[in-house]
C-alpha cells in the first residue's frame, strides 16, 4: 500500500517539475500519462528497485498491448512516447532524489520510422483558400498556414493575442513555454479581422469570452473541430490526401524558405529553439544550408 502511495506522490512531484521546467501542457499530460502506465504495470515495485529488466518487461508489454481507442496495437510513435517519458522520469529521479543507478541510461530502443510528411504545394494551398465558404474557414487557414500555429496554440488563441492595426499575432505559450510574435501580412490581418467583426462578436451563444475562435456551441474551438473543418476543406478542394493541421504549418515553413527568407527568420516564425529542428522540419535546399 505504501508503495502505491509513494508512486502517486512521485507522479505529483514529477508533474510539478515538468511544469516548472517549461514543458507545454500537452507534453506534460503525455509524459505523466505514460509514466502512470509504467507505474501501474509495476505497482508492487518501489521506484528505487527498478532495473533494466523492469523496463524491458514493460516495453515488451507495449508491443502486444491493444489500442484502447481503435482496433490493433499501439503505434511505434506512441510506444516511443513511453520511452521518452521513462528517460525524463529516471533522469529526474537521478538528479533530485539521488537514484544510485539510472536504468534508462544504459538502454537503447529503436526509433519509430520517420513520417514522410510532404508539404502542400502553393497551388494546393491556393485551392484550400478558394474553397473556403465562410470567413471562419478562411480564418482557420490563416491561423495554421499564414501564421504557422501549432494545433495547441490555435486552441489557446485569445482575442487579446491578435493586434489587427500593428499586424502582430502573439503566441503567449508555445512549445516549451516559449513566447513569440508572429507578423501578419495586410491580407491576413484583414481577413482575421473580418471573422472577428462579422462572426465572432456577433455569435449569440458565447461560453468563452476570451477565445478568438468559437465552435457552434459557443465554447472555445477544440482540436477535433479544427480537424473536421480542415477535412471538409480538403474534400471540397479535391485533395484526397491524409493531411493534418500540422501539414499547413509544415507547408508555410517550406514556402517561406523557397521564397528566399533566411532560415533563422523561419526558425523564429515557427518558434523553434534550434536551427537543426527547422532544417529537419521543412524542406531546405542545399544553397540555404550553405549560407548558415
Amino acid at each position: 500500500m505504501n508503495t502505491i502511495k509513494n508512486q502517486i506522490n512521485q507522479i505529483k512531484d514529477f508533474k510539478n517539475y515538468l511544469v516548472q521546467l517549461g514543458y507545454g501542457k500537452n507534453t506534460v499530460s503525455m509524459v505523466v500519462r505514460c509514466m502512470e502506465d509504467f507505474l501501474e504495470y509495476h505497482r508492487a515495485t518501489d521506484t528505487e528497485d527498478f532495473t533494466t529488466s523492469h523496463i524491458h518487461q514493460f516495453y515488451d508489454y507495449l508491443q502486444i498491448r491493444p489500442n484502447k481507442h481503435k482496433q490493433g496495437g499501439l503505434s511505434e510513435q506512441y510506444i516511443n512516447h513511453h520511452v521518452y517519458a521513462l528517460r525524463v522520469f529516471f533522469n529526474w529521479l537521478e538528479a533530485t532524489q539521488g537514484l544510485t543507478e539510472n536504468p534508462m541510461s544504459v538502454l537503447r530502443f529503436k526509433h519509430p520510422k520517420g513520417n514522410p510528411r510532404q508539404p502542400l504545394s502553393q497551388e494546393e494551398i491556393k485551392a484550400l483558400f478558394e474553397n473556403a465558404q465562410s470567413v471562419k474557414e478562411t480564418a482557420l487557414l490563416h491561423i495554421f498556414y499564414s501564421c504557422g500555429l501549432r494545433r495547441s496554440e490555435a486552441v489557446d488563441l485569445e482575442i487579446k493575442d491578435i493586434h489587427f492595426k500593428t499586424r502582430i499575432l502573439y503566441v503567449r505559450e508555445g512549445k516549451g513555454a516559449k513566447r513569440r510574435a508572429v507578423p501578419m501580412t495586410e491580407r491576413v490581418s484583414k481577413e482575421l479581422e473580418s471573422y472577428y467583426h462579422q462572426e465572432r462578436i456577433t455569435q449569440v451563444r458565447v461560453k468563452d469570452a476570451g477565445a478568438f475562435m468559437l465552435g457552434v456551441t459557443g465554447k472555445r474551438m477544440c482540436a477535433d473541430a479544427y480537424n473536421k473543418t480542415l477535412k471538409i476543406l480538403l474534400e471540397r478542394a479535391g485533395l484526397c490526401k491524409e493531411i493534418s493541421l500540422h501539414y499547413l504549418r509544415h507547408s508555410i515553413a517550406t514556402h517561406l524558405l523557397e521564397s528566399g527568407l533566411a532560415i533563422e527568420y523561419v526558425r523564429d516564425f515557427l518558434g523553434h529553439r534550434h536551427l537543426e529542428t527547422t532544417q529537419i522540419y521543412a524542406k531546405v535546399h542545399d544553397w540555404q544550408v550553405q549560407k548558415l
